[in-house]
Order: structure tokens, then C-alpha cells, then sequence
């Protein structure tokens, strides 16, 4: 029978023959019947078996020459003669019941892990104490601001404050909001953990009337009522190390794909936070029998100045709805108490003087 030679001492490959006598294993070249070797029965192993490698090496105890018998057939012919060889002709693993096997219990795994990181995020947040939460969202704000100038106007800054705090207890909401306003653009809103609201002073210069940034206003208090802020971060915490746990760290392909796994999961509660906040926002400007039309007009407004809409454009990967959606869900009539009285409203639109 054929096999390939190793002698363990350089890389050279000899083609070889063998023969078994009752004791011991005799390697031979082919072309002059010359003796390579003799090796006793005694001393032989097999390097592995042929459950897990397509050709387990022959070895021989204290040298590092090694053979190879290619043909199956006569790696059991082999197995036959001598018993101790029997690891070379066991029943190759079948792979693909295992592989299937694994790879259901992977996709079980994952969609547990995505739908405990999708859902379980409702019912742990509201676990994480409230001062955790306020101090992760202080460090963001002074990051975030650093550089920024703040507006100080005590009237304006007291109304805007006063108006989301109504909110928010209206809500049934039991931590003070605090509402900065930093000075220029661009015309946004946002909300950090820890009841902590960021308005740009353009977006209130902007505005048509009070019914604009009373809407805004409200819809980022729905945000807070709803601790979308926190949600968003253990969710994107929790997918970032789903994504580590399956390429074990060192994947790029798997990385890569988490970067956009997280994107696309960031986007899309993202989309769901946005629409639960327009419609929180104007459910309690109506409870309290103030207009709420602010938010449809100011989409209306921005869609004006881009009619593009960015949001729409961008599909998936848009972290808000697209705003004809918004307009039509929020769309009310303007009726109802102002949300700031005049002095108020003046002291608004005077907050950065």
C-alpha cells in the first residue's frame, strides 16, 4: 500500500510503499524495494483519529517522522492488521446534522439575546436608579456644550422650564426636567438621560408662534416620560455586545456587521421612540386644554424649507419618520390655551439677550 513519508528531520516528502508483518511496519521505496524504515508494531499511534481529520498521521514513538496513507481503503486494511491503528478508519463525524444542529441553537440564542435586548430594556430601565441615569446624562451634557455658549435670560429660561415640568407631572412623571438653551443652531430639540432637555435658540427664533415650541417642547417630554434616552442606550449597549460575544472580538466581518446591526436597530427604535413621543406630546398638551397644533405646523414649517424630506430619502436607515407621516398623525386644530402667556412668550423669544 502507498502513503507519503515524513522523516522529520527535513521537508523533504518520499513516496513510499509499506508492508506489515506480525510485527512490525515496513516502509519501503518503490522503485528499488530499499528499506526506509522499520517500525515496530509496538510503538506505533495514530496522530489524532478519523472522526475529526480527513488523514490522521502514523507516528512512531520518540521521532517526529510521520506518515500518510491517503487511500481510505487502505487506512483500514491497515486498521485490520493491526488493532492499534483502528482510529484511522472510524466513521468520519457527519458535519452537517451537527453544523445544522449548531446552527439553529446559535439563531435561538441570538434571537433571545435580540429580543431580551429589544423588549427587556421596557421593564429593566425603569430599574436603573434615577441618580445613575442623572449623572450619565450630565456627563454627555458637558460634553456635548463644552464649547457652546448657553443663553441665561432667568424669565424665558423659567417659562420653558415651567411649561415642561407641567408636562411632565401631567404625565405622571415624578423627576424635575431641566431644559437648557444653548445659543444659535441648528433648529433642534434633544433629550438626555436624567430628565435633561437641550433646546437651540434658533429653533424658538424660527418659530411661528409659542404653539411651535410648546409642540417641540412636548414631543421631548414624551421622550422623558417614555425614558427613551436610557432605553436607547442599553439597547445599543446590549446589541454592541451581542456582536462582541459572537466574533468573540477579533471578527471584522462579524464586527462590521454589528456596526451596521446596531445602526439599523439604533434606527429603528429610533423611528418607534419618534412616533411615541408625538403622539405622548400631543395627548398632554390636549389634557391640559392647550393648543396643539404646534407640532404638525412645525413639521409643516420644516418641510417647507426642505421638501425633499431627508427622512423619507433615507429609508431604514432614518431615525425619524418621515415627516409627511408626523404631519398627518399629530394634525389638530388651533384651538385651545396658549402654552405661554404673552410675557412669557416674550421672555422666550428674549432669553439669549
Amino acid at each position: 500500500m502507498a502513503a507519503r513519508y515524513y522523516d522529520g528531520e527535513t521537508a523533504a516528502v518520499e513516496e513510499v510503499m509499506l508492508r506489515v508483518t506480525s510485527h512490525e511496519l515496513v516502509i519501503y521505496r518503490p522503485t528499488d524495494s530499499s528499506i526506509v524504515a522499520r517500525w515496530p508494531v509496538a510503538d506505533l499511534s495514530v496522530l489524532g483519529d478519523s472522526h475529526h481529520e480527513a488523514v490522521p498521521p502514523l507516528a512512531i514513538r520518540g521521532s517526529e517522522a510521520r506518515l500518510i496513507v491517503e487511500d481510505p481503503a487502505w487506512r483500514a486494511q491497515l486498521a485490520t492488521l493491526l488493532p492499534a491503528l483502528k482510529p484511522l478508519a472510524l466513521e468520519p463525524v457527519r458535519v452537517a446534522p451537527r453544523l445544522g444542529g449548531y446552527s439553529l441553537a446559535i439563531v435561538a440564542l441570538v434571537g433571545l439575546f435580540w429580543s431580551a435586548i429589544e423588549y427587556g430594556t421596557d421593564y429593566a430601565v425603569p430599574l436603573l436608579p434615577y441618580t445613575l441615569q442623572a449623572k450619565l446624562g450630565e456627563t454627555v451634557l458637558d460634553e456635548l456644550l463644552a464649547d457652546k455658549e448657553m443663553c441665561h435670560g432667568k424669565a424665558g429660561v423659567a417659562a420653558i422650564n415651567r411649561l415642561a415640568n407641567d408636562l411632565a407631572r401631567g404625565a405622571g412623571y415624578k423627576h424635575d426636567v431641566t431644559v437648557h438653551i444653548v445659543a444659535g443652531g441648528p433648529v433642534n430639540a434633544f433629550t438626555l438621560p436624567g430628565s435633561i432637555l437641550v433646546f437651540y435658540s434658533d429653533l424658538i427664533d424660527q418659530a411661528k408662534d409659542s404653539s411651535q415650541v410648546a409642540g417641540v417642547l412636548a414631543h421631548e417630554i414624551g421622550h422623558v416620560v417614555h425614558d427613551h434616552p436610557i432605553k436607547g442606550v442599553a439597547r445599543a449597549y446590549g446589541i454592541d455586545l451581542l456582536i462582541k460575544v459572537l466574533s468573540g472580538g477579533y471578527s471584522d466581518i462579524l464586527s462590521t456587521f454589528g456596526t451596521g446591526g446596531s445602526a439599523l436597530l439604533a434606527m429603528r427604535n429610533g423611528r418607534a421612540f419618534e412616533r411615541e413621543a408625538d403622539a405622548t406630546g400631543v395627548r398632554l398638551l390636549e389634557q391640559r386644554g392647550l393648543r396643539a397644533d404646534g407640532v404638525s405646523t412645525f413639521f409643516e414649517q420644516m418641510l417647507e424649507k426642505e421638501p425633499s424630506d431627508a427622512a423619507s430619502a433615507a429609508g431604514i436607515w432614518s431615525s425619524h419618520p418621515p415627516t409627511r407621516e408626523r404631519i398627518d398623525a399629530t394634525k389638530r386644530p388651533p384651538t385651545g390655551t396658549p402654552a405661554f402667556s404673552a410675557a412669557e412668550w416674550q421672555a422666550l423669544r428674549n432669553v439669549c439677550k
